[in-house]
């Protein structure tokens, strides 16, 4: 009877710091307009880093440090990856990311999920969307949002780190302008 009782208070207080730090990370998700990080992107074992300025909804920018001069933007409405020698133009809706700059989907997915690992410095939602499988992790202490990691319908998998997070800067107006074709 003792274990059974001893049980019950740590499952309480285990459940109360799960709720608090969700809560937490909500909270600072919903005042967050915009923020800017360095990163470092995983995709199918092929690494690549640079900076990037996301602005909720949908909205970013991120310029790589490779020699090709690749960039990646978002105006909310379509996706354009472009290097020196390269031009691609999505739908954004088409991309996993629609889901990821999609703050009011995050935090309805959050505010109704059960769905939460914390490990000794991470928190991790993880949700599947469509043909999505998403993971968003967040700091432990901070309750910054710092990398995502997803599986696209072709199986590839892709994930972010972030980190240099400064949250709500005054942004260039037209940073998130598409670039054309050269």
């Amino acid at each position: 009877m003792r274990n059974f009782f001893l049980f019950l208070i740590i499952t309480f207080f285990t459940t109360q710091a799960f709720a608090s730090i969700k809560d937490s990370i909500i909270e600072n998700l919903k005042n967050t307009k915009n923020f800017t990080f360095s990163f470092e992107q995983n995709l199918n074992g092929k690494v690549e880093n640079g900076n990037c300025v996301i602005e909720y909804p949908k909205k970013i920018f991120c310029k790589y440090n490779l020699k090709n001069n690749k960039i990646l933007v978002s105006n909310g409405r379509s996706l354009v990856i472009k290097t020196s020698s390269n031009f691609y133009l999505y739908p954004i809706e088409k991309t996993p990311l629609n889901l990821i700059l999609n703050k009011n989907y995050i935090l309805r997915k959050m505010i109704n999920s059960n769905n939460i690992i914390i490990e000794n410095k991470i928190v991790s939602f993880n949700f599947t969307e469509d043909e999505n499988e998403i993971n968003i992790f967040f700091d432990k202490k901070t309750f910054d949002l710092i990398g995502w990691q997803t599986i696209d319908i072709f199986q590839n998998l892709n994930t972010t780190y972030l980190n240099s997070i400064n949250k709500n800067q005054a942004l260039k107006k037209n940073l998130f302008k598409l670039p054309t074709r050269e």
